[in-house]
């Protein structure tokens, strides 16, 4: 197949295209997980009191509820894209291997015997 005919939004099974409609629909939790790169005052603000900091971003209620879980997965289906959901992992510090257990609905430990088992290190 040539490139310029495939189609570039053909659903695949079991991921989250992150497109225009998506950023749209996340724009508020991108913003907040942004202003986690504004340095440890930010971060501390919203241990400090997570629902005031989602309130002064405007999160909805799904969104919310994502990150009082801390369920990446959920935050992606909210409109959150990876690299500024990294942020927000990092204050509770959660590793690549926590969220990609939570990908796959693993335990941490068996993603990471996963992992040593494929050959990942």
């Amino acid at each position: 197949m040539d490139f310029d005919d495939f189609d570039h939004h053909t659903p695949i099974e079991g991921t989250t295209l992150f497109d225009g409609k998506m950023a749209m629909k996340g724009y508020a939790l991108n913003k907040m997980c942004y202003s986690f790169n504004g340095g440890a005052e930010a971060r501390q603000a919203y241990l400090d009191d997570a629902e005031a900091y989602m309130e002064k971003f405007g999160l909805n209620e799904e969104q919310k509820q994502a990150c009082r879980d801390k369920n990446v997965l959920a935050m992606i289906a909210a409109g959150g894209n990876i690299y500024y959901l990294a942020k927000f992992a990092g204050i509770y510090r959660l590793s690549v291997q926590d969220v990609g257990a939570q990908q796959t609905g693993m335990t941490v430990e068996a993603f990471k015997q996963k992992l040593v088992d494929q050959g990942g290190k």
